[in-house]
């Protein structure tokens, strides 16, 4: 154990904090080692098998990391090397406590799941199943009899997928006043489909009133179609929501005036953990509302933006505003209108997200320039990233080396979506050598549409064929030749479902013109060779 640590402080002394992405690698194997390795602890309390041994190694190296990065950014020392030695002590001490609790028992594990999940069911009262339907009074009666009885223990409910016209919302009306005390998480998504507006806005003021007080940690409100008019029907439970750590506003037709009554309405989102807009028509205007919010919203640790039309000025407002959030782990803002200014200004946020694993900026108009700031950017924050979408952003093979250089760094990477952009086989080479050396836990990639070719589809199959555990290569929609079809399934012969359907592959490449496409129709394997040959000379730098 002393080994290990003086090892460790060894290393880091000479460098500035955060550790390298290599460096922290090196630990957690170091640490899994330590862990199925026989010592005098082992003898006494057991020892752990492989799995259990990286799962443990993994969760004490991050919970080190975030407690030496609080340190790092609650007393800056210059150096960093007080920081890293609470990383080295908290990994040391967390491995202690690990070694001396011995390897999981199956009845640990059993016993563990079943306490759980009856936990679960017993204070969850769900409607939701089966088909879509209005309810009647009569029907609500019955569907609603157990949270009449007596001590019940519901503390969730869920009144999804079922139609409540006035009748039904008079019968939950009295049931929610009387258990409203105990209430910690109320789902009324899509709860008056169907319903005229009238109406509808009634039975939304109805549970509003019942619920007003409510103590909620979770609310979710969406697909009802609210506009200003829903949000406002819905003021008395929104004002008196203090400790909110889920909001879920999707698909509720939030306009600029609604995403602005939604910012009035809430008093407080200081304990906001998830906050989801997506599929509303929010536009520039509403995203500045929304922006404020934010602002606000310093705990945030998912954030869901997609498919509201919003613009450049938009765009910057809420970048500008989620560098306020971070301790961000999800971002979504995927079809939207931002455009390069708003992806610049995106970047200078993304460097606060030392926690983001999960990041969704497709279809945003961030062409090379965009994608290049962001790319850089994330190369060095977000060590654990495992989700990078940035498909549909006109990306070509000159963004793509900046996009490789961030990849390399991102061992932790699960899924790479960079689908329709315009990549071709240079940019699809670059992306192919980022991938091709660790990245383990990488099981989807998506190169779709991208007019890559021959070479470009051989190297990315190459890339990923021998990864343990890869699941998914989509190269579906390129110019790929019929003997590049043929190379590519021959790499996959036996892993023939990783392989994603060629049916819209074009071998002709519609792009090209005359004498480009006479050439490639003569292609041979020189050529092919030719083109790998100048890219090989390319070389994707991590620089630390």
């Amino acid at each position: 154990m002393d080994s290990v640590t003086q090892t460790f402080q060894h290393r880091m002394s000479v460098k500035l904090w955060p550790p390298s992405q290599s460096t922290r690698l090196m630990l957690v194997e170091r640490m899994s080692k330590n862990f199925i390795t026989p010592s005098f602890i082992s003898r006494k309390y057991g020892l752990l098998n492989k799995e259990e041994a990286e799962e443990g190694a993994k969760k004490i190296e991050e919970m080190a990391f975030a407690a030496a990065n609080q340190h790092h950014e609650k007393e800056p020392d210059g150096d960093g090397s007080s920081a890293v030695q609470i990383y080295a002590k908290e990994s040391s001490r967390l491995m202690l406590e690990v070694l001396k609790r011995g390897p999981k028992t199956q009845e640990d594990e059993e016993v563990k799941t079943v306490d759980e999940a009856s936990a679960a069911v017993s204070n969850l009262f769900d409607i939701s199943g089966g088909r879509r339907e209005f309810i009647s009074g009569e029907e609500a009666e019955e569907l609603l009899k157990p949270l009449k009885v007596p001590g019940n223990l519901y503390t969730r409910i869920c009144f999804s997928n079922r139609s409540f016209g006035l009748d039904a919302a008079h019968v939950a009306e009295s049931i929610l006043l009387s258990i409203k005390g105990q209430l910690t998480e109320v789902d009324l998504s899509d709860c008056v489909a169907g319903r005229p507006e009238s109406e509808a806005l009634e039975v939304m003021g109805i549970f509003s009133s019942a619920l007003e007080g409510c103590k909620l940690r979770y609310l979710n409100l969406s697909n009802n179609a609210l506009g200003e008019k829903g949000v406002r029907a819905f003021g008395m439970l929104l004002k008196t929501q203090n400790i909110l750590e889920e909001l879920y506003l999707i698909n509720d037709g939030i306009s600029e005036e609604a995403a602005r009554a939604v910012c009035e309405l809430i008093p407080s989102t200081e304990k906001l953990k998830v906050l989801h807009f997506h599929n509303n028509m929010t536009g520039d205007e509403g995203a500045a509302a929304i922006a404020e919010m934010l602002k606000q919203s310093n705990l945030l640790e998912d954030f869901r933006c997609s498919s509201t039309r919003v613009g450049l000025e938009g765009g910057v407002v809420l970048a500008e505003a989620l560098g306020s959030c971070s301790h961000l782990r999800k971002l979504d803002l995927r079809d939207n209108m931002f455009g390069v200014e708003a992806g610049i200004a995106l970047s200078k946020s993304l460097f606060a997200f030392a926690d983001l694993t999960e990041v969704y900026l497709s279809y945003l108009n961030l062409e090379d320039e965009g994608a290049e700031a962001l790319a850089n950017a994330l190369k060095e924050s977000a060590p654990s990233l495992e989700v990078l979408d940035m498909a549909g952003n006109d990306i070509t093979a000159k963004g793509a080396s900046s996009l490789a250089a961030c990849i390399v760094a991102k061992q932790f990477l699960s899924k790479l979506n960079l689908a329709e952009n315009e990549l071709k086989d240079e940019g699809a080479i670059l992306i192919a050598k980022a991938i091709e050396a660790g990245h383990d836990q990488l099981n989807e990639v998506d190169l779709s549409t991208n007019a890559i070719r021959r070479a470009g589809a051989r190297l990315l199959a190459q890339a990923v064929v021998h990864k343990p555990g890869f699941k998914s290569l989509n190269i579906n929609g390129n110019y790929i030749s019929d003997e590049g079809i043929d190379e590519v399934k021959d790499i996959f012969k036996s892993l023939p479902d990783v392989l994603g359907e060629l049916d819209e592959n074009d071998p002709e490449g519609e792009d090209l013109d005359e004498d480009a496409r006479e050439e490639d129709e003569d292609e041979d394997a020189e050529d092919e060779d030719e083109l790998e040959s100048k890219l090989k000379g390319l070389e994707i730098k991590n620089e630390e």
